[in-house]
């Protein structure tokens, strides 16, 4: 038997041998390591998200039209509108930046005292039309009372709560309604405790969808 036994332990040696002087070193790391990864579980991957129009989470319908508006921040920090994935960004030149971003649709900035100017524009727009406001550095006195009172007119709750520099920002319409079901609001005010820039509050931004078949 143990005659028989060193045979055995000797011929696996010599096929052992022979199997390494014959079989490429590549092949045999390539086996071991397919051999390590028997047994280890699967990993799964989440597919990368689809970009939405205007950096939306969750996209609009078909039938929608998407929008977002960021206030400014900071001196560095412009105000930004997106209709449609169509990107509008403000330079800040301390008087009022007016942007028509297509025949149905009017963007409104207001930094300055140029009231008249910004009255004017919200007059003259069709009905029919969408009206985006969004405020960088001080709108609250630069902005005249007569002026409030249109954009009050328009169903703003927050124009008259304007401090310095409060972060605003503001959807409106002329000739139809808003659905009820959208943020058409937002506002955030300096606070030397809470503001995230020196002397300035933190960008305040409101997003939606609106049906097309309202405009």
């Amino acid at each position: 038997k143990l005659a028989g036994l060193l045979l055995t332990i000797l011929g696996a040696w010599y096929l052992g041998y022979l199997f390494a002087a014959h079989v490429p070193e590549e092949t045999i790391i390539t086996s071991i390591s397919n051999l390590q990864d028997i047994g280890k579980k699967q990993v799964l991957r989440a597919p990368v998200p689809k970009r939405q129009k205007c950096d939306h989470w969750s996209p609009c319908s078909p039938e929608d039209y998407a929008y977002r508006i960021l206030s400014g921040g900071g001196k560095e920090k412009l105000a930004k509108i997106c209709f449609e994935d169509e990107l509008s960004i403000f330079v800040y030149y301390r008087e009022m930046q007016i942007h028509p971003c297509s025949p149905s649709l009017c963007c409104v900035i207001d930094s300055t005292d140029h009231s008249g100017e910004m009255m004017t524009f919200i007059e003259n727009a069709p009905e029919g039309s969408l009206l985006l406001m969004v405020t960088h550095d001080d709108g609250s006195t630069r902005l005249k009372n007569d002026a409030k009172t249109l954009v009050e007119n328009l169903g703003s709750k927050e124009i008259w709560n304007l401090k310095f520099r409060s972060s605003w920002a503001f959807i409106a319409s002329k000739g139809f309604k808003l659905p009820d079901n959208i943020q058409k609001e937002k506002i955030n005010h300096s606070d030397k405790k809470k503001n995230r820039y020196s002397g300035w509050p933190a960008e305040i931004q409101i997003e939606g969808c609106i049906p097309r078949n309202l405009i």
